[in-house]
């Protein structure tokens, strides 16, 4: 499949041509104009969250949208939910990052408080493909994560696994040391899917029948994480038999030969996509980057280095079969699943997260 992209109404300049890790052909062509730029003035700094989304992203998308444009796109790691620091970026009209890969979440934020993000106004035949639920006017979806329930297989060797958190929180049938999130997000969710809440009806959550649930498994949780990394080290070590973890994080935990597995009933998710910062002075640059990045072989690229699902359907037909049945948006996985709702969060996070402190100091 070749794809031929656009760029502005300008004379175009130099096709380029280039081999994605799909292996099919990807042609751009620059505007003219662009040639006449700095090396500088041909640079978008994009925030991503690092770690193992560095090597992912710099093969995916940074290294071919600047062989294909010309553009440099420059990833920097930057720190969890940086609100703050977006604003303060556009209130003083000093940029830092250019645009940025934020949660949607973040995103909601932004749009809730004040006018931080740019209007992406951007079109292509994957754009127009992607599902709706993942498009906003200043956010394309790049990515789906969820919040699974993961197990050590060796713990229940030749007895009854927990198929659930309806299992997790039977502590009778299902002995074993447990761990949760000690945070309201995700906690509070699994909590109620536990007591019988189903998917459609966890919003808005009923916060007292959260805690009376959370009540029945309380002395015994052996450790309450706050970071990926904890849960995936908890796994790796068998601290804990069972534990709700980002899907990503247990995968990670497999891959380094772990005897873990992960039950994808009841996944609580959410996504991260590309935003652009309003006032930047490359806003047309990024939403270049923007069309390159949806583009379903790209993200299909980058998805051997983190396990989350990519937001286009059609990446699945560039994404090796094993490796798709381990992403949270393989057509096996995403059913029977709670989408958090992160508008109700934006309202409710700091009184449910005071009242889960208090609850655990009790």
């Amino acid at each position: 499949m070749t794809k031929h992209i656009h760029l502005g109404k300008l004379v175009l300049g130099r096709r380029k041509v280039l081999k994605l890790a799909g292996g099919a052909s990807l042609v751009l062509a620059a505007p003219a104009y662009w040639r006449k730029l700095s090396a500088q003035e041909k640079t978008i700094v994009v925030r991503d969250p690092g770690g193992p989304y560095t090597k992912g992203f710099g093969e995916a998308f940074y290294e071919p949208f600047t062989k294909a444009t010309g553009i440099k796109a420059v990833g920097v790691a930057g720190q969890h939910e940086p609100t703050s620091l977006i604003k303060g970026m556009v209130d003083t009209k000093s940029y830092t990052w250019d645009m940025a890969l934020l949660s949607r979440s973040a995103h909601d934020q932004l749009i809730s408080e004040g006018d931080y993000l740019e209007k992406l106004n951007v079109t292509s035949k994957h754009i127009e493909t992607l599902p709706a639920v993942h498009k906003a006017p200043a956010y394309l979806g790049n990515d789906v994560f969820a919040a699974i329930l993961a197990y050590r297989e060796d713990a229940f060797k030749g007895k009854a696994a927990p198929k659930g958190w309806k299992d997790f929180w039977n502590v009778k049938d299902f002995p074993g040391r447990r761990s949760l999130r000690k945070h309201p997000f995700d906690t509070i969710e699994e909590a109620l899917l536990a007591d019988g809440v189903a998917p459609k009806n966890v919003y808005p959550c009923d916060i007292p029948r959260a805690f009376k649930s959370l009540d029945k498994v309380k002395k015994d949780i052996a450790v309450w994480w706050t970071g990926g990394a904890q849960t995936s080290q908890l796994l790796k070590t068998g601290e804990v038999d069972m534990c709700p973890t980002w899907n990503g994080r247990a995968q990670a935990a497999i891959d380094e030969g772990a005897p873990v597995k992960i039950i994808w009933d009841q996944m609580v998710w959410s996504s991260e996509g590309w935003c652009i910062i309003k006032g930047t002075p490359k806003a047309d640059m990024c939403r270049e980057f923007v069309k390159f990045a949806v583009d379903p072989q790209a993200q299909a690229a980058w998805t051997k280095h983190v396990a989350y699902g990519p937001t286009h359907p059609e990446a699945y037909k560039f994404i090796p079969a094993e490796r798709a049945k381990v992403l949270p948006t393989h057509p096996d996985n995403f059913k029977n699943d709670v989408e958090v709702d992160n508008v109700y969060w934006g309202k409710h996070k700091d009184k449910v997260t005071e009242q889960l402190n208090a609850w655990l100091l009790a």
